[in-house]
């Protein structure tokens, strides 16, 4: 339904006749809506434009005070850069001997593991894994013959590695065949049992731990109470 026109006020010409009043206002509503149909509107217009022609407007330009994160930024220095390499590459060197010491001590060769365990001890007492090198060093000293420095070694890695099962397990075997100290050496395999049960078989610490013959000797005699 078409709305109804609001004629602006017509001047009053008193000369003219009341029919020519009503044609005049007639005119002024027909002009009126023929102008406000041909007004383009704004809206409809943005909506009927294709898609396309939002693509190739203009970005709006970054000025000087905005902010842009660049890709390229890294946090790390190269002096840092430089050190990190130096540590890692120092860490590998010193498990690469750390294995080699394990795999001489698998093969039998227990002086030739001896050395290996002693270097990383050394070399690398700064850092973590030496304290596995000084249970694998405890683990040759016992059985190339010196036991007394072997469970010294022993006692205090159990302090450092406390919580190390293996450890644990050695020392209760040294102290019942070589100190005698039954009640201690009872505590050290209760200890190493609870974290890992494996250690009350002889096969396990021979053939998966490596352990010397002697001190699979003396584990045995703790097992069975011999």
């Amino acid at each position: 339904m078409v709305g109804a026109c609001r004629a602006s006020p017509a001047p009053i010409i008193s000369h003219l006749p009341l029919r020519n009043l009503k044609t005049i206002r007639i005119l002024n509503c027909s002009q009126q809506s023929i102008s406000r149909a041909q007004l383009p509107n704004r809206r409809l217009f943005l909506f009927s434009l294709p898609l396309s022609t939002f693509l190739f407007l203009p970005l709006p330009a970054f000025s000087e005070g905005d902010t842009v994160i660049s890709t390229e930024y890294d946090p790390v220095t190269r002096s840092e850069r430089d050190a990190s390499a130096l540590i890692s590459q120092r860490i590998s060197l010193g498990i690469e001997l750390l294995e080699k010491g394990r795999d001489l001590q698998a093969q039998g060769d227990f002086n030739g593991a001896l050395q290996y365990f002693s270097q990383v001890i050394e070399s690398y007492k700064d850092l973590a894994f030496s304290e596995y090198a000084r249970v694998g060093r405890a683990l040759a000293l016992y059985e190339v013959g010196d036991r007394e420095e072997a469970i010294a070694e022993m006692e205090d890695v159990s302090i450092s590695l406390k919580g190390y099962p293996e450890v644990h397990a050695a020392l209760a075997a040294a102290l019942y065949a070589d100190k005698h100290a039954a009640l201690l050496a009872e505590n050290q395999f209760t200890i190493a049992t609870l974290l890992d049960p494996h250690f009350t078989d002889l096969s396990y610490v021979r053939d998966t731990k490596h352990w010397p013959p002697s001190l699979i000797s003396s584990l045995q005699h703790f097992i069975t109470l011999s």
